[in-house]
Order: C-alpha cells, then structure tokens, then sequence
C-alpha cells in the first residue's frame, strides 16, 4: 500500500510540474522581454511617471511590447579614449567616442579627445532649440505666455523610439512650458511645435539653427532639425556643443536655472530630468542628455564648484550609467588638478599711458573687467601690458587704450583689455596751439 502510495505521488508531481514549468518559462519570457524594452529606452520614456488615463496606460503597454519584439542588444563599451590634449598632468581616459572638459569663464578646453569630429548628437540638439527660444524672449519676440498650437506634426504619438512632452493634439500650450518641456523633458513634441511657431516649419528652423551656430562659432556642425532624431547630415562635435553650452550660460541666465529642475509635470504626466547628476552633485546645475542608437549615450554638464564653473561633453559611451560615471571622473580630475588665479587685482592701476592734446598728460590703465584664469595649481603667472601708441585727446572714461597679456612656461595663457580710469578733455585753443608747436619740435 505504502508503494502504490508513493507511486501515485510521483505521478501527480509530474503532472504538477507539467502544469507550472509552461507558465514559469512564460513568466521568465516577459521578465527578460521588459528588461530588453527597458534597455531599449531611449532619451525616450525612463522619467515617465504621474497618474495617466486608462486608455494611455493600455496604449503603452502595448508599445513595450512591441518595442520589446524588435530591442537590440545592449551595448558594449568602448575602448578608454585617452586626451589628445590635456593641460595637466593625469587626465583620464574615457570610453567614449569623443570627450572634453571646458573652462567656462576662459572658454579654454583644459582637455579633450576627438573633440573636433562631426558625431550624432542626438537630443543635445535641443540645447540649441532652447537657446533660440530663450534669445527670442529676451529680445521680445516671443513673450513666456504666447501660446503655440500642435500640429499633427508636431504631436507625439507615443513610440518607444522618441521622448514627449505629451502635448495633446491640436491643444495650445504656453511658449514658458514648451521650454520646460524641452528642457526637462527632452520633448521632440514640445521642439517641432516651437519650431513651427517660429519659423513655419522644422526646416525653417533649422535655418536658424545653423545661422545661430556659425555666428557663434560652431565650426563642425550642421543642424536638420530642432529634435536631434537621426539624419545622417545632422552631426556636431564636442568642442561645438562645449561652445553653445556656455553661450546658454552666459547669454540666457534667467532661463538657466531651468536646467537644473529635475522634474516637470505637464498635462497630468510628471517627468523626471535625465541627468542623474543632478540628484547625485550638488554642483551640477545643467545641462542636457542624450540617447539614440547612432548616438550613442552623450551628456553635457556645467557645474560650479566655489569661483570655478567648467563645462564637460561625452559622446558615444554605451550606457547612461556609463555617461554619468565619466562626466563625474572628469569633473573631478578638472576641479583637482586646476585652480583660478587673479593675475592683476581689479582696482590696481597696471600702467600710466600718455596722451597728447589733454588737458592732462597722462591716464591711468586699469582691467576693464576684473580678470581670473583657470590654471594648473601651483603654476606662477606672469603679466606683460601693451598701450596703445599715439593716444590723443578727447579720451572718454573707460575707452580701450591698451592690453595685458599672461603668460605662464613661456606660453600665453590669456590676455585682457587695459582702458582709461578717468576721461581726458582736449585742451583749450590756447593751450592747444601751445602742445601742438612743442610736438612739432619734439618737445
């Protein structure tokens, strides 16, 4: 009895097991089917959160499936990039197809690689989207409460291969939300319904996009729309990217501190910003990520650590852990290994210049603006002024009348403009007459 017992057990453990392995395989199917949709993700839908409509919880339940159907492998690293050019000692050497490190005062690059070569950039695009629309409400062109109607082409209709603001179709949507949307949430919606607003079409827009770009002296980039979703003319460098992020600090500074928000909830949907810096480092306050199959994963950064602020650039790494983890490796090594010196005090007079046909002789040289460089520690500076000859007579308070230049090993390091610390009147006729016959005998 005891036989037949466990002889019957045995049968229904098979059956048992029968019954569960299918749906335990299953199960494993769908468990390994989300994470290759996850890793598909791209600048795309990670910071989706918030509360959503039912319809728009079954609609993208069924885009991770299908985008699930088709994800590709995730990538591998690339070998270290080591600098090209570094001025200092130690620079790291970054996975990455192109890397740089930007002092934002100077504009000096302090390191780079491959920062020169034309590469997909991806949703970095839309740093160039936002600053046109900043410059533009800067100037009144547009006004922060205009509103902007999208249009089907500009409605984001949800796939896995894009990020969205989730503007509704034929909705308005104030222009001050648009750049948020842009900005924190790497709209491609909210970017080609500014973009028609502005100029009537993504290829208008463009147009100003390169305009901006060569007046600001980005050399190896050519924009063909204000999204960065792949087209193989649309390409920009690092060092490119490094110069319009500083024009956005510097030109757009009550708009900069959008990019710092790390979230923004608009119709319902709260998103988080991509740039896990800015949960992780205080000191980062900027600026935009970036992710396409072409281009990889990429990431601009400015952060300001006591006087200095330096700007970081990563190009085509494999993963948005990886581009993190060598913006914060490169910050370090700047903030380490590099130190700001005031080569000449703002209120020292650095020369006396003459001036003819004054009712004084001379004028006092002073910095125009006061004056810091980015240096390797411990490295001495010194200083040498050049004044303009031949200076005459009315001078106006302020005028350049000369320059003072660094130079730190032999090399120079930069330079600044000298201008007049009090204004010179001409002289009287008389008196005039008088400097004028001693000039002509050399007196």
């Amino acid at each position: 009895m005891h036989i037949k017992t466990s002889s019957l057990l045995s049968v229904l453990l098979v059956v048992a097991a029968g019954v569960l392995l299918p749906s335990s395989a299953t199960f494993a199917a769908k468990q390994a089917a989300g994470k290759n949709t996850a890793s598909k993700a791209t600048d795309a839908k990670k910071a989706v959160s918030g509360k959503k409509s039912a319809s728009s919880k079954k609609a993208t339940s069924s885009k991770k499936a299908g985008a699930s159907k088709k994800a590709p492998l995730v990538a591998t690293a690339l070998p270290p990039l080591a600098a090209q050019v570094a001025l200092a000692d130690n620079a790291p050497a970054l996975p990455a197809k192109a890397w740089l490190l930007m002092d934002y005062d100077s504009g000096q690059v302090l390191a780079w690689a491959n920062a020169d070569e034309s590469l997909p950039p991806a949703s970095l695009t839309k740093m160039m989207t936002s600053y046109i629309v900043e410059q533009a409400l800067r100037t009144g062109k547009l006004k922060p409460t205009d509103l902007v109607t999208v249009s089907e082409n500009a409605w984001c209709r949800g796939t896995s291969a894009e990020s969205c603001m989730y503007l509704p179709l034929n909705s308005q949507a104030t222009v001050i939300d648009l750049l948020r949307g842009i900005i924190v949430q790497s709209g491609n919606d909210a970017s080609k319904a500014i973009a028609e607003h502005m100029a009537g079409s993504e290829a208008g827009f463009a147009k100003l996009m390169n305009a901006e770009a060569q007046r600001l002296g980005m050399t190896k980039t050519n924009f063909v729309n204000p999204t960065g979703l792949p087209d193989p003319a649309h390409k920009s460098s690092a060092k490119d990217l490094a110069i319009l992020a500083r024009a956005i600090i510097r030109d757009g500074a009550e708009f900069y501190p959008i990019y710092a928000e790390r979230e923004f909830k608009y119709n319902g949907i709260k998103q988080g910003n991509r740039n896990a810096l800015l949960y992780t480092d205080p000191s980062v306050d900027g600026l935009k990520t970036g992710h396409t199959s072409e281009a990889g994963f990429c990431l601009v950064t400015s952060a300001k650590r006591n006087e200095m602020r330096l700007i970081s650039v990563i190009l085509n790494t494999h993963s948005a852990q990886a581009r993190a983890d060598q913006t914060r490796e490169l910050l370090d090594w700047g903030y380490r290994q590099f130190e700001k010196v005031t080569p000449i005090q703002p209120s020292a007079v650095v020369a006396n210049a003459k001036v003819s046909f004054g009712k004084t002789d001379t004028v006092a040289a002073v910095l125009g603006a006061p004056w810091m460089l980015t240096l390797p520690r411990g490295q001495s500076v010194q200083t040498q002024f050049e004044l303009k000859p031949g200076l005459e007579a009315p001078i106006a308070k302020g005028a350049v009348i000369g320059k003072v230049v660094a130079t730190a090993n032999g090399k120079t390091v930069g330079e600044t403009l000298l201008v007049a610390q009090a204004e010179v009147e001409r002289s009287g006729w008389l008196l005039l007459a008088w400097q004028k016959l001693n000039h002509l005998f050399g007196k």
